[in-house]
């Protein structure tokens, strides 16, 4: 992902899980972000639409953003409602998009690299096969490539063809989602989280060291600390799986706010890479984010 909207309601100002949303933006490397100021259409005096602006700014600055990133005001209530345009509503949202075009710069797209695919779901093409679909988020694939699927196995499988948005494809590329018909492999050996990759390029691992921040309560995490054996759930790329974490470098008990090292088993084997980063969640808190650094 190469840019965000960043939506903060005027009557409200930044929230907790304003904050989260950042944080979170940051550690999974999104590096352009735009700010919509929504709900203008309140009756709020011009120095808290001000301040609403002026405390976002803030926050993002804190966590590593410009400070003159863009900010567009309007209401997207009145956007959906109104008959005849107005610069408060339809033309605030064309604006935004406008600058969305503008500011958040095309990455360089790896299309040389190998081929990797995130497995969003699977389907079953009458009377053809499996179908996985997700995106892809490097390299480019052919009818007739070989490919491999690595979930808690590897399985090789042949490219049978591609499909996106219903039409016929002779090739998928970085950016592109699309479906795969694959061969040899039936619907129910295949999962979320798994991927298709260039054979040979990734292996399923369960064991890896790691460095990751720990959010406070503040940033949407934790109330409390934790030892050795905490079990939260980690997601990568679209796979999310237990994993049981053992602190490293001698420390016995983390609490928010503190950056760890850390080794993690987890309760089946997935598909990794070194550099790989993550997600903790503990039911609906977010508790901290991280990269691999070293696979076992």
């Amino acid at each position: 992902m190469e840019g965000a909207i960043l939506v903060v309601a005027v009557n409200d100002g930044p929230q907790v899980q304003t904050r989260e949303h950042v944080i979170l933006a940051k550690e999974v490397g999104i590096p352009y972000i735009v700010v919509y100021i929504n709900k203008l259409d309140f009756r709020i005096s011009g120095d808290m639409k001000e301040l609403v602006e002026l405390e976002t700014r803030e926050l993002l600055e804190a966590y590593g953003y410009p400070d003159d990133l863009p900010v567009i005001k309007g209401s997207a209530r009145a956007a959906l409602e109104e008959i005849e345009e107005s610069q408060l509503g339809t033309m605030s949202v064309v604006t935004l998009m406008n600058v969305v075009d503008t500011y958040i710069k095309q990455p360089d797209r790896l299309v040389d690299a190998p081929f990797l695919l995130s497995v969003e779901s699977t389907l079953v093409a009458t009377g053809r096969g499996t179908v996985v679909t997700g995106k892809v988020d490097q390299g480019k694939v052919k009818i007739n490539d070989p490919l491999e699927v690595v979930g808690t196995e590897v399985m090789s499988t042949i490219c049978l063809g591609l499909e996106m948005f219903r039409r016929s494809l002779d090739f998928a590329e970085v950016g592109d989602n699309v479906g795969i018909l694959i061969r040899g492999i039936k619907k129910g050996d295949i999962g979320r989280g798994f991927v298709v990759i260039t054979p040979g390029t990734i292996k399923p691992y369960s064991i890896f060291d790691a460095k990751a921040y720990i959010l406070t309560k503040k940033e949407g995490g934790r109330h409390k600390g934790f030892s050795s054996n905490y079990k939260p759930q980690f997601f990568f790329r679209t796979m999310n799986i237990t994993g049981t974490i053992n602190l490293l470098d001698s420390m016995t008990f983390v609490m928010p706010g503190d950056s760890i090292n850390m080794n993690v088993l987890l309760v089946n084997k997935a598909p990794l890479t070194l550099g790989l980063k993550f997600v903790m969640r503990e039911g609906n808190l977010t508790i901290g984010a991280g990269v691999i650094t070293k696979l076992l």
